[in-house]
């Protein structure tokens, strides 16, 4: 993965730190609890994760083809991602389905 393969990963965690910032504003005003706090831990948990590439840039085919089989590398490539858009879905969507809900 070159360096550009690390922009869609600083783009998540990004959206997610905005999300958790608009979120904060609306949770103080309609009194909701604090849920975004999992934004802003999901938006930590991507920027972990593409750190954690951005550490694997200069490694060559060779060690790509065994760090694929290293469980550790697979929850930071795969899982942290995952469960960090699992979690901005989750809490964006307690937050902000009243959207939805509106009707004339």
């Amino acid at each position: 993965m070159g360096l550009s393969g690390l922009l869609g990963g600083v783009a998540i965690a990004i959206a997610l730190l905005v999300l958790g910032l608009l979120s904060k504003r609306l949770g103080s005003v309609t009194r909701t609890p604090p849920y975004y706090i999992g934004l802003y831990i999901a938006a930590g948990l991507m920027f972990m994760s593409t750190l954690a590439r951005m550490v694997d840039l200069d490694y060559t085919s060779a060690e790509i083809e065994a760090l694929s089989q290293d469980p550790a590398a697979i929850v930071l490539y795969v899982g942290l991602p995952a469960l960090a858009v699992t979690i901005g879905v989750v809490v964006t969507w307690r937050y902000w389905s009243w959207l939805l809900a509106e009707r004339n």
